[in-house]
């Protein structure tokens, strides 16, 4: 016998959202459907998708190889437990080894979840194999690790900390990008450095290579261990399946989320296995992660991502949008003053307000993101097409003729 469904609740339509708690400054828009790089609102307008969810839908929006898998696995099972195998988790994970410097994987629901399983793995390793009066991590000014206490201690922004005192104690921060005071800042209780290859929240700013290269030799030198945070410029964002192989260098530990579920909720932290051997049973876990309707998403991204030619084709997307922004610094100085980023991940560093100009490119129906440091940020589906760029391109430059300047 079935069961009898409620009728659902009447649309409070004179206040909508009043119901939900006010974390978000949110716009008025609503998105009824998505179509590759489009979205299309609940009045039909259609724009162009350069935000990407903060470059979640790394595949665009509804993709039919991520449909067709998440259908067919929403037909079998959901959920089980991690008390049993999953082998759609255990086949990911040995892709992800493969495909990469980790020899092990711990599944979760996002990217702040990773962090967390990282900065444990980093006090739990140095416990069992180390110094157990080995606890604090070096992070950079300017980063963001998302939204738990642990993560907003880590970035260490006073406008995200304001207001949760006590912080989480255990975390020191230097300028992005300087060895010297990193150095500088390494003590007895130094355990791990924990650096965005690109930040994203802090202002689309890319390491260098000598500077990643530069953090590995630090850790070598001083026995700590090197923990990279790929949440969002991870997943073939860059042009790479992770930002840093572009330095070659090998990380200990890595956060990854966003792209990994091309907009299903998918985090994984990865490990070498020096490091991943800390864990045992019951040393940490996960109700929902793993699960196996995840674990289908995860795979089918996987499929794209790594099929071949895919990432080559980020990277020349990524050339085609970076001059096209160069063009536009040089044609309209008093509105845009920078570009930063690698690959599908950039930022126009803004002269006038970065969030006028988020508006401003909104109404030409461009959809993008704003950052730290007055930037506004570029962050297309990586299947994104050579035609779509200019289309990107031209809204770009209609939005800086309207822009008043000084």
């Amino acid at each position: 016998m079935s069961a009898a469904v409620s009728a659902p609740a009447p649309a409070n339509t004179a206040n909508p959202g009043a119901a939900l708690m006010n974390t978000y400054a949110r716009s008025e828009l609503a998105f009824e459907r998505g179509e590759g790089a489009w979205l299309i609102a609940t009045d039909g307008r259609r724009f162009l998708d350069f935000a990407s969810g903060i470059a979640v839908t790394a595949l665009g929006h509804c993709h039919p190889h991520l449909v067709a898998a998440i259908t067919d696995q929403a037909q079998k099972i959901w959920h089980t437990s991690n008390l049993y195998r999953v082998p759609g988790q255990e086949r990911l994970g040995e892709r992800l080894a493969a495909a990469s410097f980790a020899d092990q994987v711990f599944f979760g629901n996002s990217g702040v979840e990773a962090i967390e399983c990282g900065l444990k793995l980093v006090r739990k390793y140095h416990d069992d194999f180390g110094d157990a009066g080995r606890y604090r991590v070096i992070a950079c000014e300017g980063s963001f690790h998302g939204r738990t206490l642990a993560g907003l201690a880590a970035a260490g922004n006073e406008k995200y900390l304001k207001g949760y005192a006590p912080y989480v104690e255990g975390f020191d921060h230097v300028p992005f990008g300087n060895l010297n005071e990193l150095r500088a800042k390494i003590g007895p209780e130094t355990a791990a450095i924990l650096v965005e290859p690109v930040q994203g929240e802090g202002g689309m700013r890319a390491a260098s290579i000598e500077y990643l290269k530069g953090l590995r030799a630090v850790c070598d030198e001083f026995g700590l261990l090197l923990f990279f945070d790929e949440v969002q410029c991870g997943m073939g964002r860059t042009g790479k399946l992770f930002a840093h192989e572009w330095a070659g260098v090998t990380p200990d530990i890595v956060a990854t989320a966003k792209g990994i579920g091309g907009g299903f909720p998918l985090g994984a932290c990865l490990a070498t296995e020096k490091v991943a051997k800390a864990f045992g049973p019951g040393s940490h876990g996960t109700t929902f992660g793993g699960n196996p309707l995840a674990m289908a998403v995860g795979n089918a991204v996987l499929d794209i991502m790594l099929a071949p030619g895919f990432l080559d084709e980020v990277v020349a997307r990524g050339e085609q949008l970076k001059k096209g922004a160069e063009r536009l610094i040089a044609a309209y100085p008093k509105v845009f003053a920078e570009l930063r980023g690698k690959g599908l991940m950039l930022g126009l560093k803004c002269v006038t307000p970065n969030l006028e100009m988020v508006d401003r490119l909104r109404r030409c129906g461009l959809l993008t993101v704003g950052a730290g440091d007055n930037v506004v940020r570029l962050l297309p589906p990586l299947i994104i097409t050579a035609s779509e760029i200019d289309q990107a391109l031209g809204m770009l430059e209609t939005a800086a003729k309207e822009t008043k300047v000084t």
